[in-house]
């Protein structure tokens, strides 16, 4: 009966895997807060990077993980989706690292080390691989093992991109819930029934979880939540573009789909490299934390979190809806296209910031 119902109105299965993951984080929430407070739980606000004046509990995305992980477990048994199990053992690996450094910090090589084995289960046990870059870089069709590596240092890429832009109340919820609603619209209407039920479950989870850490923040996902984000998100990138590309016998429902998948991440991506940039150029390490990011820019300008966030999502869905609408140009104008403006909304950024500093 399920399989009938799930094949004839898949739309239904959406709904009930969103609504399931947000429950069941709604319902979760509160008890991570009580059991943060009754221990002790929190993020130290002695950190000069951070903005909250009060201890708030970094354990939020322990719900995001477990919601997420329960909604597919239930699911995938319908549809037989396999994958799942390998998505499923990845989440538990990466979370009980979040965790870890969440309560007692983790050094950066321990990180580093378990985010390649998560990457590793995704790529060869799970097929998360490109096979093609479309002629971005003027590279196509890439063997296996260059495919699988360059896919595992774009899972670790978007893995702490997500991770980075976690700085603003709402901020990596906002784009996470942006990023897998799309991905699970994209899915949907491509008939790709399993990942669109993980972005259907990603997202409601995220939905929940935004529900206490919109401004002003309740409690933070800290980086179990930020980290099964960008993990989860590059894989439905990485599946997003392979079921797309083109070959004489599959003809792709969306064209360009490299740089479709570009502009949903847009975000992250580009906050991520633009630090990593500054700080190399300015003889730091890429990994030191700093208040460069985007949204640290835009706080300058006196905007607050609800705002920044709203704004992030402006430029997002701005990008996203430009690269759909010229996605038969190709990826090389379009990703050239997507970092001019990228480029124009940092070189406002920066007038604006001078002007501010100037007057003052």
């Amino acid at each position: 009966m399920f399989k009938d119902i799930l094949h004839s109105n898949p739309a239904y299965f959406y709904g009930a895997i969103f609504i399931l993951a947000f429950s069941a984080v709604i319902l979760s929430v509160p008890s991570v807060i009580y059991t943060s407070l009754k221990y002790g739980l929190f993020d130290k606000n002695d950190l000069y990077r951070k903005t909250h004046k009060h201890d708030i509990s970094r354990l939020g995305g322990l719900a995001i993980v477990a919601s997420f992980t329960i909604s597919i477990l239930l699911f995938s048994s319908i549809i037989n989706f396999r994958e799942a199990n390998f998505v499923i053992a990845s989440c538990i690996i990466l979370a009980a690292l979040g965790l870890k450094d969440d309560v007692y910090g983790t050094n950066t090589s321990t990180k580093f080390i378990l985010q390649i084995v998560v990457a590793f289960i995704l790529v060869f046990f799970g097929s998360f691989r490109l096979s093609s870059l479309y002629g971005v870089l003027n590279i196509g069709d890439m063997p296996m093992i260059w495919g699988s590596l360059f896919s595992i240092a774009l899972i670790i890429f978007l893995n702490n991109a997500f991770n980075l832009i976690d700085g603003i109340d709402g901020l990596a919820g906002g784009i996470g819930i942006f990023t897998s609603m799309v991905f699970g619209v994209l899915f949907a209407s491509m008939g790709q029934i399993p990942y669109a039920f993980i972005a259907f479950a990603l997202a409601g989870a995220i939905a929940g979880f935004l529900k206490y850490n919109w401004f002003p923040a309740k409690i933070f996902m800290g980086d179990t939540g930020a980290l099964i984000i960008g993990l989860i998100s590059a894989a439905l990138a990485i599946k997003f573009i392979e079921l797309n590309k083109f070959t004489g016998s599959n003809q792709p429902a969306f064209y360009s789909a490299p740089a479709i998948a570009v502009a949903i991440l847009i975000v992250p991506i580009f906050d991520s490299l633009r630090v990593f940039c500054i700080r190399i150029l300015n003889g730091t390490s890429p990994f030191k934390g700093d208040r460069n990011h985007i949204h640290h820019r835009l706080e300058l300008l006196g905007l607050k979190p609800n705002q920044i966030v709203l704004a992030s999502l402006m430029l997002n869905a701005v990008i996203l809806l430009a690269t759909i609408s010229l996605q038969r140009l190709g990826n090389f104008v379009l990703i050239f296209f997507i970092i001019a403006i990228c480029a124009t909304f940092n070189g406002v950024l920066t007038l604006s910031l001078y002007k501010k500093s100037t007057k003052q």
